[in-house]
Parts: C-alpha cells; structure tokens; sequence
C-alpha cells in the first residue's frame, strides 16, 4: 500500500511539473511575448554599439594624442601668424551693370532669352 501511494505522488508531482513546464514556453511563445523578447534583445544590442563607438572614440583620441606629441604638434608655435592678406579692389568703370557694352549687345535675341518666338 505504501508503494503505491509513494507511486501516485510521484506521477502526479511530474504531471503537476511537466504541465507547468508546458505553460510557461507556451507563454513564451505568444506573439506578445516574442515581440517583447525581441524589443529587449535590440535595446541591449543598442547598448552594446553605443558603448563600442564610446571605446574607440576613447581609443582614438588617446593615439591621436600619442601621435601629435611624436610628431611634435601640440605644442605650442613660437612666433605668431602673420596678419591676413588684404583683398584687391576692382573699381567700376562702367556705372551700372546695365550700362556695360556687353551687357548691351543683342540682349533680345541672346541664348539665355527664353521668350523669344519659335
């Protein structure tokens, strides 16, 4: 008798365990849950290009900072930049833009006029 009860409360503690086994992947499986799932794996896969792209910026400045001291550029120059250059000044001789000879040459029938007939 006691074999038997022993037997019984076993099959039913593995009923009970595989059934809610069962439930839970099919919880898993809902589209909701999918969706959920997959909305999770891209926020942690976000987070692991921004934290990327942060190292090799890291990196990055670091060698260039190596590479501006081998090379000698950052320090500072001893003497200062000479002053910009001034820009040369062309005088109108003409007046008006209008005024100018060729300006004025067949501006009727010239291959810029659109309105002209066919």
């Amino acid at each position: 008798m006691f074999r038997r009860t022993f037997w019984f409360t076993a099959g039913a503690a593995a009923g009970v365990w595989a059934t809610t086994k069962v439930n839970r992947k099919l919880k898993q499986l809902t589209p909701e849950s999918l969706a959920a799932q997959a909305a999770n794996k891209a926020v942690e896969a976000g987070h692991r290009l921004k934290d990327f792209a942060l190292d090799v910026r890291d990196n990055m400045a670091e060698r260039e900072a190596q590479l501006g001291d081998a090379l000698g550029l950052n320090e500072t120059p001893e003497r200062e930049l000479p002053a910009p250059r001034g820009f040369a000044v062309i005088e109108n001789t003409f007046g008006k833009p209008t005024e100018h000879p060729k300006y004025l040459e067949n501006t009727r029938y010239s291959i810029n006029n659109r309105n002209e007939d066919h």
